[in-house]
């Protein structure tokens, strides 16, 4: 981080402070560089063959099946993992600072990403790719905040709206389960039909429906194969691909010395010319596309702030990250993430977006129209041999100066961007049906169960006056009934085991339950994918609106959802009034400003005017600030006469969230070293976890105040000085963009693969000493005794039966509890029965 800001730094001062240069002139310049091209820029067509791209498609697909399959392994045999559903959801609650980064890079590396960077670049100069980049990595950054927040405050909680439903209830939670899977939703729609309309553009003969097929297929196969963590490996490689992808453009357009014959450009110089020669927006001072004076560029960079804290901060993709690290290396995680995905925009949309202008120069017109630009399709005037196939900057710029080639590396890094993506997705919205949907209110364990009650028995855990009435349940951790269950059930491979401990057995009966249907939502989530990509193709839906019209419908949840970790007066009718008055003030106030434009909405303006930038910051502003203001309001005047004492016990809610299988207590005083625990619930106190994380916390706030600061306001400031750009001025802004690549590729290439080979070898060589200490002092084997139910295995002609009795529902004697429902339903009606999982269910 300190070599980044100390380039942004010298960026600034080199900037400020130029030497004199000067260029030939215009019509020099250009003409030379026409003289020596010799293909026209209006010659492009899909040179990738289908059967390429099938194979590219497939061969990838494979190897993310492979990586997959060897974290199942790595995750079993060196660090012992049990394969249960919150490891699904949680990679094992370990995952290194690199990993971390490297997912929020892959995880946030849209199609668009790559594609509308360009775009942007192209409509306003420099400015574009500096605000596309600053505008959505200082939500990743900030994000790291609430990571530690939601790791001290909720330690088991494994997505954000478990917190909601723990502090607020069924009806608040209902709500932002709307706005989290709308937002899924919208996230999903962009990454997979931005990328099928690029791979469209440039395979010969791929339709939609078969690419969306294919990219369904893929992602659904080793997403279901390895779960959460699965997306953590896939996406290393993933990124790695990306950045060898982005270096080799760069130095196609700025290094490459070689013949002008097939590279018009290949210079700083070269480019720098051709880009005085151009005629920038109305916006920009002096129609320069070199300056950072543009209207245009600093409205979107304000409707991309805004916009993009609800992709964030709703998505459940990136909540996912943080249960899955530790407090300190979550945040690192997000903080390296967010400045090294900054590179990816800001270096791809300098090189190609300004090349793009660049190359319509020597052309003598605009490759594409001011109207496809917008649209993101290509023009079929310039491009007439296209058939109508979509396509945008990006591909065209890099087909002129790589052909064949060149369409293929942009058809691998497309690739890369929605697989990556798309898996996080669909493990997004499988983790909201099963936590939040399927516990909750579909197959629900034990109703009723207040906050302070055990899961297992019902009864009260803290301060109970009678002891009848208080859970008596012993830690998973001693039960040797469990242990020894556990044991064998890992020996089987093809069977459904049954657990019959009378205090654990049930709900780990239930929660293989869920496990199993867990495979099932996969599935179906990523089938859904494919009619969603093609209901939104075949309406033609203008990827541009969407991305800024995301921020006009979700941003109203995205302070609410920073209030329900942060402030304890927050109240459920708060958080439902600041999300649903607050989009409905957006929406209104949106189409208010663009009924006001000319031509309304009607008579095929509606697009046209909804998306102007004017309604669009309305719109964005009107949602993201009046949701806070409405929960702020509401929360404070329904909480304002509540005892502070009161107040600090609305945490002890969201602490209560929790797998009595696998409790954070334990895990966080032996990982953590805290030694206080209350005996009651065997968890370190609330004060405890707090000082622990008072680390995590203040780097998390120094980091996201501090470097978005500095991405906002600091650099935009500084290059005010600047004006418009001489020929040294813009070498400095490309060696920046470069270096910044260069630095972000190293970090997320060596840092993870280097973290994880120390972890499993570390992890390998306890193991290896806990073995050697096994032997040197021998336990007699107990004798062999049955336990569990086996539905294949044959067992003796009287079976042990799941010892449900123990199980008493909270609601009174003589009524069986949800468990023993649970357990009752499967349990098998004849020794020897055969039934497979799926016949239990």
């Amino acid at each position: 981080m300190t070599v980044k800001v100390a380039l942004i730094a010298l960026t600034v001062l080199c900037l400020a402070y130029p030497s004199a240069s000067g260029g030939p002139a215009c019509e020099e310049a250009v003409e030379r560089v026409r003289n020596g091209t010799a293909a026209a820029t209006g010659d492009f067509r899909p040179l990738v063959e289908l059967r390429e791209a099938i194979l590219l498609t497939l061969g990838f697909g494979l190897f993310a099946g492979l990586v997959a399959y060897v974290f199942n392994l790595v995750r079993k045999y060196v660090y012992h993992d049990q394969d249960d559903l919150d490891t699904a959801f949680d990679a094992g609650g370990q995952v290194s600072v690199g990993l971390t980064a490297t997912t929020i890079v892959s995880q946030w590396t849209w199609a668009a990403t790559l594609l509308q960077s360009c775009t942007v670049a192209s409509k306003f100069g420099i400015s574009g790719p500096f605000w596309y980049a600053a505008g959505a990595s200082v939500q990743i950054i900030v994000f790291a905040i609430l990571s530690v927040e939601l790791k001290m405050k909720a330690p088991g909680a494994k997505t954000y709206l478990q917190v909601i439903k723990a502090r607020f209830g069924a009806k608040a939670h209902i709500v932002y389960c709307v706005f989290a899977l709308l937002t899924n939703v919208l996230v999903t729609t962009m990454l997979m039909l931005g990328g099928i309309a690029s791979m469209t553009s440039l395979v010969n003969g791929l339709t939609t429906e078969m690419a969306a097929i294919c990219l369904a297929a893929v992602i659904g196969t080793y997403t279901l194969i390895g779960g959460l963590g699965a997306t953590f490996y896939v996406s290393y490689f993933n990124t790695a691909l990306i950045f060898a992808v982005l270096i080799t453009i760069l130095w196609k357009v700025y290094s490459d010395g070689g013949s002008v014959q097939q590279n018009p450009l290949g210079d700083v110089r070269t480019v720098y010319d051709l880009l005085t020669c151009s005629s920038g927006p109305a916006g920009n001072q002096e129609q320069s596309y070199l300056t950072f004076f543009s209207t245009g560029g600093l409205m979107f960079g304000v409707i991309n702030i805004i916009g993009n804290f609800g992709a964030v901060f709703c998505d459940q993709s990136y909540w996912q990250s943080t249960v899955a690290a530790r407090p300190l290396e979550g945040v690192w995680g997000f903080i390296s993430g967010g400045l090294t995905w900054f590179a990816i925009p800001f270096s791809m949309a300098t090189t190609v977006g300004l090349a793009y202008v660049a190359l319509g120069t020597v052309n003598g017109e605009a490759l594409l129209s001011a109207e496809d630009v917008d649209k993101g399709l290509v023009a079929p005037v310039v491009v007439h041999r296209l058939m109508g196939h979509a396509g945008l900057v990006a591909p065209v710029v890099v087909h002129r100066l790589m052909g064949h080639a060149g369409q293929v590396i942009v058809v691998l890094m497309i690739l890369m961007a929605v697989m990556s993506t798309g898996s996080a997705e669909i493990i997004a919205v499988t983790s909201i049906i099963v936590y939040d949907i399927l516990k909750d209110y579909v197959c629900i364990f034990r109703k009723n169960l207040s906050d302070s009650a055990c899961t297992l028995c019902g009864k009260r855990r803290a301060r109970i006056f009678r002891q009848a009435d208080k859970c008596q349940c012993k830690p998973v951790a001693n039960c040797k009934l469990c242990k020894e269950e556990a044991a064998k059930g890992e020996k089987l491979t093809q069977e459904y085991w049954l657990y019959s401990c009378p205090t654990h057995g049930a709900y780990r009966n239930y929660l293989n339950l869920l496990l199993s249907r867990k495979n099932w939502y996969i599935v179906v989530v990523t089938a859904a994918t494919v009619p969603l990509v093609l209901v939104a193709d075949s309406v033609g839906l203008n990827l541009g609106w969407l991305y800024l019209f995301m921020g006009v419908l979700i941003g109203a949840a995205v302070i609410p959802i920073g209030m329900a970790l942060f402030w304890a007066r927050t109240t459920a009718a708060g958080m439902i009034a600041g999300a649903t008055v607050g989009s409905a003030l957006a929406l209104v106030c949106w189409l208010a400003v663009a009924a006001t434009l000319p031509g309304g909405l009607m008579g095929g303006n509606f697009i046209k005017n909804t998306g102007d930038q004017l309604s669009m910051i309305v719109g964005n502003l009107v949602s993201i600030l009046s949701g806070g203001a409405v929960c702020a309001m509401v929360s404070l005047g329904g909480s304002f006469r509540v005892p502070t004492q009161e107040l600090e016990e609305e945490w002890e809610k969201t602490r209560s969230l929790d797998n009595p299988l696998k409790p954070w207590g334990p895990t966080y005083q032996s990982a953590y070293k805290m030694e206080s625990a209350n005996k009651l619930n065997d968890r370190p106190t609330f004060a405890e976890v707090r000082r622990y994380c008072r680390k995590p916390r203040i780097t998390a706030l120094a980091a996201g105040i501090g470097i978005s600061l500095v991405l906002v306001i600091l650099w935009p400031a500084g290059m005010l000085a600047v004006g418009v750009m001489n020929g040294d001025q813009f070498q400095h802004w490309v060696n920046v963009s470069q270096s910044w690549a260069y630095i972000a590729a190293a970090f997320l290439i060596a840092v993870p693969l280097v973290q994880e080979i120390v972890s499993v070898r570390r992890q390998y060589v306890t193991n290896k000493s806990a073995v050697d200490c096994a032997n040197e002092d021998p336990v007699e084997e107990e004798d062999n005794k049955t336990v569990g139910i086996s539905y294949i295995e044959e067992t003796s002609p009287n079976p042990q039966q799941p010892a449900v009795d123990g199980l008493k529902d909270a609601e009174g004697p003589g009524q069986d509890s949800d468990a023993q429902v649970l357990v009752k339903k499967n349990a098998p009606q004849e020794v020897g029965d055969g039934r497979c999982l799926e016949d239990v269910l």
